[in-house]
């Protein structure tokens, strides 16, 4: 379980996060959503220690967040930022390869093999996979880097936007594959959206972010409405019933 307790973060002295309590369940696909400077990829740097300047307490299973030995936190989480650039010529195999650093420390085992492929194949690049990361588009580069979080193996994944860049059957494939990682291996799923429609298909647990604030927390059903969606973009949001779930239709 992840759990923050009176937690603020400012750039300068702008505050990004303010007064944040919040506590993820573990087990579920949890999806972030709010406009632009909500703070959700603040707080998301926050929750994998990538960003350390902060107020207040985050705690990952009991346990101050800053009190995890690095070695040990990148075996329990993994983090996939927005922006990912490595100007060294490697192969899709060989970033992916990254993803099993914390457990072999570039010793790869044979055991490690057949978990990269396993990652590669997930994302639908097993044919790619000794093509140079130069050499893919950037939705294909995309694929490849959540393959390197696959490959990391961890009880928490974090990914900020990961559809950026992903063409509608590929986004949809890949909320369908961390649909399965949740329900089939109990992995905690924390997920920057833009797309509400993507989290009120696919996610169990939403927290609504403004203003750098949490607006609501709760499950699906409980966020996805249409009083709560206009209040947090600003803007009428109507709801259309599709197939047991919700189209979100923003009204100008």
């Amino acid at each position: 379980m992840i759990e923050t307790v009176n937690l603020h973060q400012s750039y300068g002295k702008t505050p990004i996060i303010k007064a944040c309590d919040l506590t993820l369940p573990e087990g579920q696909l949890i999806a972030l959503i709010g406009p632009n400077g909500a703070g959700k990829s603040t707080l998301l740097s926050l929750l994998s220690r990538v960003l350390n300047e902060r107020t207040g307490a985050i705690y990952l299973d009991g346990r101050e967040l800053k009190q995890w030995p690095g070695k040990e936190l990148a075996r329990k989480l993994a983090y996939l930022q927005q922006s990912n650039q490595y100007g060294v010529h490697l192969t899709v195999e060989e970033l992916v390869a990254f993803g099993r650093y914390p457990y072999n420390r570039g010793r790869q085992t044979v055991a490690d093999e057949q978990i990269i492929a396993s990652a590669i194949h997930k994302v639908g690049l097993a044919d790619f996979k000794e093509r140079s990361i130069h050499a893919l588009s950037g939705g294909q580069l995309q694929r490849v880097y959540l393959a390197m979080v696959l490959a990391q193996e961890t009880d928490y994944i974090l990914l900020d936007e990961p559809l950026n860049n992903l063409d509608l059957k590929h986004a949809s494939q890949l909320m369908n594959h961390l649909t399965q990682l949740v329900q089939s291996e109990k992995k905690t799923v924390v997920i920057v959206l833009h797309d509400i429609n993507y989290a009120a298909r696919y996610a169990d647990y939403i927290v609504a972010m403004k203003d750098g604030q949490v607006l609501r927390a709760g499950s699906t059903t409980e966020i996805i409405q249409e009083s709560l969606l206009s209040e947090l973009y600003e803007l009428p949001i109507k709801l259309v019933p599709v197939e047991g779930s919700y189209f979100c239709y923003p009204f100008t």
